[in-house]
């Protein structure tokens, strides 16, 4: 099996940890780094050149939205998961506008983190 590497973007450390649990039952899933606003996510896409990253929306600092351009810039294989809260639609079509390939709502159940992630492995 393929070794697909992660990278996990939220401000909320409750959300990273839940979210790095899931991946890193699936064997061959690897997280290499966190990050808690856009700023850090830009500089770990850049430094690990992840095949996935989740990306929250709202964040301080800098906003996925705002770093999401700027993250497919120094990562350009990168396969960028928005994950938004409920009421953010229209933030998430920005994000998939801006090339997010696809997107999970909070709350969210485990299953649909797995579809998400074999969705985007399909690009």
């Amino acid at each position: 099996m393929t070794n697909i590497s992660f990278v996990i973007v939220d401000d909320a450390i409750f959300m990273r940890t839940l979210i790095r649990k899931m991946i890193e039952q699936v064997e061959g899933y690897t997280v290499l780094a966190e990050a808690s606003n856009g700023k850090e996510a830009i500089e770990a896409a850049r430094k690990y050149q992840p095949d996935i990253m989740t990306l929250d929306i709202t964040m301080p600092e800098m906003d996925g939205i705002k770093a999401l351009p700027l993250i497919l810039k120094a990562s350009p294989k990168t396969r960028v998961i928005v994950v938004s809260a409920m009421g953010q639609q229209s933030m998430v079509i920005d994000a998939i506008r801006h090339g997010a390939k696809d997107f999970i709502v909070k709350p969210f159940e485990k299953y649909r983190v797995y579809q998400t992630i074999n969705n985007v492995l399909a690009f």
